[in-house]
């Protein structure tokens, strides 16, 4: 598969709705399958309110990337400085609360570059833990984050509708952990 263009740039509170747009895609491709629409719906509305992007967008200990293929937007990734939980370990973690590609981008290298720019952005600030959490019931996420060194340090839950998810916390180290994408996975079904 040919490699194809990404470019990652910095957002800004013009691309609110951008984001809105991908962030309501992000979770509708990982929740649909087991919750309603309109659970989903009363979630992220109960959750984080209707002006969330703005919000995020303008958060000081926050940055957010946009990987584009040619111009439009393929995926996002939104980093929070400062933020940890009990079991992350390091004095100055940092989180990756959003990393997504786009359905039609995921396998051509959308996600590896916003991966790329979250952790050369946690090298150049000097952070010492890089940390996210992950859907347990979504093995693919799972896979990416473990090819690029996080292991499992915890779990968290939380109510969507009338379930409970849970998420499982990973992180790894930033100190002499590797930017460079690891080899594909084999998909011996393509």
């Amino acid at each position: 598969m040919p490699a194809v263009p990404i470019t990652i740039r910095t957002a800004s509170l013009e691309d609110a709705p951008l984001l809105a747009d991908l962030g309501a895609r992000t979770f509708a491709d990982t929740f649909a399958a087991d919750n309603t629409a309109e659970d989903m719906a009363d979630y992220l509305a109960r959750s984080f309110g209707v002006d969330i992007q703005a919000r995020e967008l303008s958060d000081d200990a926050a940055l957010v990337f946009i990987a584009e293929v040619a111009g439009v937007a393929a995926g996002y990734a939104r980093l929070r400085f400062g933020a940890t939980l009990d079991c992350i370990p390091g004095a100055r973690p940092v989180e990756i609360h959003r990393i997504y590609a786009d359905a039609p981008w995921i396998g051509k290298g959308v996600g590896a570059a916003l991966m790329q720019a979250c952790l050369a952005e946690a090298t150049r600030c000097e952070c010492d833990t890089i940390w996210l959490d992950v859907w347990e019931r979504n093995p693919r996420a799972i896979a990416f984050y473990a090819r690029w060194g996080f292991e499992v340090v915890g779990a968290q839950e939380f109510v969507l509708g009338d379930d409970v998810q849970h998420d499982l916390v990973m992180a790894r180290g930033a100190a002499g952990g590797s930017t460079d994408a690891p080899p594909p996975l084999e998909h011996p079904d393509r």
